[in-house]
């Protein structure tokens, strides 16, 4: 049985539609660079917020993926 290695990359993205929308970009950002993407935690979330209104939506998550043998 072969083992299993993984690493954590953080990922920290934003939106201005909304949080599953940053989720979502930081995402496909991330599988451009690393591969055997296995999963992802978020960890943070924020909102920047401008003249009283929500300018945008951002997360704080770590990227999991498997490190090749």
């Amino acid at each position: 049985m072969s083992e299993r290695v993984a690493r954590v990359s953080e990922v920290i993205a934003g939106s201005n539609v909304s949080f599953d929308d940053a989720i979502k970009k930081g995402l496909k950002r991330a599988t451009s660079t690393l591969r055997n993407i296995v999963g992802l935690k978020v960890k943070e979330f924020r909102i920047h917020v401008e003249n009283d209104e929500i300018e945008e939506y951002r997360v704080n998550m770590d990227i999991i993926f498997l490190l090749e043998e």
